[in-house]
């Protein structure tokens, strides 16, 4: 088998089928699996694979295991030469997979691949490609006075190459890789766990990749909205990584008490950024779809075909919604990147499921809306 597609989901559930039915179209034609991994999710996200996605492999945890232990179990199961972990919160185009696996044949130091990440409003998201992070790197990163060398600024988004870190929410590297650095370390931290395993493959003289020919959505990206919790997490990973890697947590202590206070200062100052449409359109013929569309908004969404128009008369606050069965992925993720400069939101539209996800922020992860109820 080529490749296992490894999915970890702990109570996401439309975004979880989301992602499947994007990955179930992305890997059509290959010699490839899916494997999902439940954390012991209270809502009704293994109700929901067991009714709509009876043949895929569904594992069913008892107990929430946590990242590193729950993709660790799943790739144990796994038959693919080939590894991707991915993230429940991810749209895949429709090549994604095979440009992938084309461009890790060609590496002959092959490691883990990444690709650029973009967020629900189609913007890039830095943290597709990563520095090593020193304590003064990420001194640099929690304060936000000096992120080039986290965001490992020596490539460009659009300029595929060499990285040292890549995340967590699109990994693909090669099973035995894998296994050979032992998975994620089940000791780690969260917002630690990719950091570790990017850096314990670099150190078997692997080289890992940002591969920039193919853009994956990532609602929840490192744009969420940072809080202290999330300054207490992100101390805490690099704490770790520090004592199990570097040895420097004295330093680390330091550079991170100084962080905390410029951080502080960021969060009295960090607006939310969400756009409020001020107007809908649906890319799609259908009007049966139009019509639950408007129901669920309250709002007129007028039928719109994807032109030329759209881009060169796109006006503030518009939010444009994506017909699933009317647009492949491919060009719903380039019309997003295409817009992504402007105040447009998006959402995706899923008439057959019943709901239509998408982000009018790029500090939070997205909204489900649910179109009427199916029996």
């Amino acid at each position: 088998m080529q490749l296992s597609v490894v999915i970890l989901n702990y109570n996401v559930r439309y975004f979880l089928e989301q992602c499947i039915i994007s990955v179930e179209k992305a890997i059509a034609g290959l010699d490839a699996e899916i494997i999902v991994v439940d954390n012991d999710s209270s809502d009704d996200s293994v109700t929901m694979m067991q009714s709509q996605f009876p043949h895929i492999k569904l594992i069913e945890m008892s107990w929430n295991a946590g990242f590193p232990a729950g993709n660790n179990f799943a790739v144990a199961l796994a038959e693919g030469k080939y590894i991707c972990i991915l993230n429940p919160d991810t749209v895949v185009a429709e090549d994604t997979f095979q440009k992938v696996l084309a461009f890790a044949e060609k590496q002959a130091d092959l490691g883990i691949v990444g690709v650029k990440l973009v967020d629900g409003r189609g913007k890039f998201l830095p943290e597709s490609k990563r520095g090593i992070p020193t304590p003064w790197t990420a001194f640099g990163k929690v304060t936000g006075l000096n992120t080039s060398k986290y965001y490992a600024s020596h490539l460009s988004e659009n300029e595929t190459g060499k990285v040292d870190i890549l995340v967590g929410a699109f990994m693909l590297l090669k099973r035995e890789t894998y296994n050979e650095v032992g998975g994620f370390d089940e000791n780690c931290f969260m917002y630690s766990d990719d950091i570790d395993l990017s850096y314990m493959v670099l150190k078997t003289g692997k080289s890992n990749y940002y591969f920039h020919e193919t853009s994956v959505i990532h609602y929840k990206g490192e744009s969420t909205v940072k809080d202290e919790m999330y300054m207490k997490r992100f101390r805490e990973a690099m704490d770790f990584f520090y004592r199990k890697h570097l040895r420097v947590s004295f330093v680390f202590d330091m550079f991170m008490k100084a962080g905390g206070y410029f951080f502080s200062i960021f969060k009295k100052n960090q607006t939310s950024g969400k756009i409020n449409p001020k107007a809908f359109f649906l890319i799609s013929e259908d009007q049966s779809l139009q019509a639950e569309v408007e129901a669920a908004l309250q709002k007129k969404v007028p039928l719109t075909s994807l032109s030329g128009s759209i881009f060169e008369s796109s006006k503030a606050n518009e939010e444009f919604i994506f017909d699933s069965d009317f647009l492949d992925y491919k060009t719903i993720i380039h019309t997003m990147e295409k817009l992504s400069n402007t105040s447009a939101t998006f959402k995706i539209a899923y008439k057959k499921y019943g709901f239509m996800i998408g982000s009018n922020s790029s500090n939070d992860r997205g909204e489900v809306v649910k179109l009427t109820v199916r029996r």
